[in-house]
């Protein structure tokens, strides 16, 4: 049995007049998160740790910024493309631990 671990890090500045998302949920906020695609830290760094636990390239690669079809794109779209990547090649998932270090907004009430 190969077992691998992967991380993955994202950091995306807050802009003005952008959807705040983190884990696939909107939270509400007076600014949002900063990037071409929905900007989601938490799903951004699960899928660069999949894919360097399963040898692929980084999300950059996968999914460019200088490519338009992932303006504003759904990162939860971009992980199932992921996901499918690594389990193409015969790979699972066994655990996966997310950090989440920001001062606001408030994620406690969206955590289930």
């Amino acid at each position: 049995m190969d077992i691998r671990i992967g991380q993955g890090v994202d950091i995306h500045r807050f802009a003005e007049g952008r959807r705040c998302v983190l884990g696939g949920v909107e939270i509400p906020h007076s600014v949002g998160l900063l990037g071409h695609s929905d900007a989601d830290v938490l799903i951004h760094a699960l899928m660069d740790a999949i894919l360097g636990a399963s040898g692929q390239r980084d999300i950059g690669y996968l999914f460019p910024d200088t490519d338009s079809a992932f303006k504003d794109a759904d990162s939860c779209v971009l992980l199932k493309r992921v996901w499918d990547l690594a389990t193409k090649e015969g790979w699972t998932l066994n655990n996966a631990d997310i950090s989440l270090l920001a001062e606001a907004p408030r994620i406690k009430p969206y955590v289930t």
